[in-house]
């Protein structure tokens, strides 16, 4: 009789955790399932407001980097010097932070190898040289923001899945990539650009040290790269420019 009752009494310890368990794992969902939906509205407002935060004009820059051609044609590094120039008497440092020391650190990327000077970094904006006297190609990556790509020197390539013909841009030009957009690109020998993005920076970032991670192992570029990045874009959130 004693064990049966004991019995009986153990199926309702167990019955009642099982309750408790079932009760419990229902509680941690929900409580995950209202976190993340409070963080997709969340992150869906600031991602209809980010323009508020751009500083750079789009027409302003292209039209700077036909400027610097023109001022310095054939010359990489007077055209360089040409932009850095202008940026700083443009926009006042109180408004956003420019790097406008040469920091050159190499840059492999979608299994494309170049180097770049970072002159601004911060959540929302990206400028930099980017190119190479050797000629490089690769995939572009799948970014969450919008890339214009002014070639100062030298030519691109570039093409999506089902286009049978190239792109082909020149001096002057801009390649424009909408977000989420990808292609396989090439720069020819001498190619190098003012590339400027707008968007969620630092979800471009693990693009950008993948290849280091995983196949170069470069890690002093890591660093300098990591550091240069993080130094900009902690000044600029020191102003206030995000």
């Amino acid at each position: 009789m004693a064990s049966s009752k004991t019995v009986q009494k153990a199926k309702k310890t167990a019955e009642a955790a099982k309750s408790c368990n079932v009760t419990g794992c229902f509680k941690k969902w929900a409580t995950r399932l209202v976190v993340l939906t409070i963080l997709y509205f969340t992150f869906s407002w600031l991602d209809s407001i980010k323009d508020r935060w751009y500083v750079f004009d789009t027409d302003h820059l292209h039209d700077l980097a036909k400027a610097a051609i023109a001022a310095s044609p054939d010359d990489t590094a007077g055209i360089i010097k040409h932009i850095v120039t202008n940026l700083t008497e443009t926009y006042p440092s109180n408004q956003i932070r420019l790097n406008t020391h040469e920091e050159w650190v190499f840059n492999n990327a979608g299994g494309a190898m170049g180097s770049m000077y970072i002159i601004h970094a911060s959540i929302t904006e990206y400028l930099i040289i980017f190119g190479t006297p050797l000629g490089t190609e690769g995939h572009s990556g799948l970014h969450p923001a919008d890339d214009y790509f002014h070639i100062l020197t030298g030519e691109q390539w570039a093409f999506q899945p089902g286009a049978l013909k190239m792109e082909r841009y020149g001096p002057g030009d801009v390649h424009l990539m909408p977000r989420g957009i990808v292609k396989q690109y090439k720069m020819h020998k001498g190619c190098w650009a003012l590339e400027y993005a707008r968007g969620w920076i630092p979800l471009m970032l693990p693009f950008g040290f993948a290849d280091t991670l995983t196949s170069t192992l470069d890690f002093p570029t890591f660093y300098n790269t990591a550091r240069i990045t993080a130094r900009e874009m902690i000044g600029n959130l020191l102003i206030g420019k995000i």
